[in-house]
């Protein structure tokens, strides 16, 4: 971040991608309301800033629910008088089956947070950024290629990418940047507690060409930089930080 004093938001901030990202963000000087469907997760994350000397929000937030979303973004604007940038990381990982084993209710679920919650969040965020500000979305690998036995998953990143790329388009006029981060697989907790006691992160550390897993810092370095004003010439793309995998 520049030296600038800039205010945003990162949702699903209480761990993961989203807490790297917050911590980096009041590091370079922001402060940041750091939204979360999990309210002590969230007030974790604003105690580690604190202790670090930045300053931060905690703000409970349900993506996947309009009135939340718009109450949570108000009370956010309130406290800090308007947003330079917005991060839209939340979302949810699915079962891993494939489509025809999958019930409608589950699909309608997971586009529901991914891809329904980016939208809603992205709705009341772009009339409250400046000329200047940015947007990024947290998509996946899984919005770039495919994922096996993760249809809803899949579909729901590729989504969230599309969005990306129309409001990038449509926004660019106002001065405002859209743009998403794909990550490969990241040892977040949530990652974690979906590998559990399997081979999984073998599996996936040997299908990478770097030969291990992201850290949650790398995946966030790439949402900080895209905020900033090095990036002042950057809208519209979907980076992939995945060690190299493209299939």
């Amino acid at each position: 971040m520049s030296a600038t004093r800039k205010t945003g938001l990162v949702t699903g901030a209480g761990s993961g991608i989203g807490r790297a990202a917050a911590l980096e963000f009041a590091r370079g000087g922001a402060a940041v309301a750091v939204l979360d469907i999990d309210e002590l997760a969230a007030a974790e994350t604003v105690e580690l800033i604190g202790k670090d000397g930045g300053e931060a929000l905690p703000v409970t937030v349900d993506i996947a629910d309009e009135d939340s979303v718009k109450a949570a973004i108000e009370r956010t604007v309130a406290v800090y008088g308007g947003l330079d940038f917005a991060v839209n990381n939340a979302g949810m990982a699915s079962h891993n089956r494939q489509l025809d084993e999958m019930t409608l209710a589950e699909f309608e679920r997971v586009l529901s947070v991914n891809l329904s919650g980016t939208f809603l969040c992205m709705k009341y965020e772009l009339p409250l950024l400046k000329g200047g500000g940015a947007i990024v979305n947290v998509a996946s690998n899984g919005g770039l290629y495919s994922i096996p036995h993760a249809p809803a998953y899949v579909a729901s990143k590729h989504g969230v990418v599309g969005l990306t790329k129309v409001a990038a388009v449509d926004y660019a006029p106002d001065g405002i940047r859209v743009n998403a981060v794909c990550p490969g697989p990241t040892r977040t907790p949530a990652f974690d507690q979906v590998a559990g006691d399997t081979d999984m992160i073998a599996r996936q550390e040997a299908i990478t060409p770097l030969g291990r897993l992201a850290t949650p810092e790398e995946a966030a370095a790439a949402v900080v930089w895209l905020c900033s004003d090095a990036a002042a010439y950057v809208t519209g793309i979907a980076m992939s930080v995945d060690g190299g995998r493209r299939a």
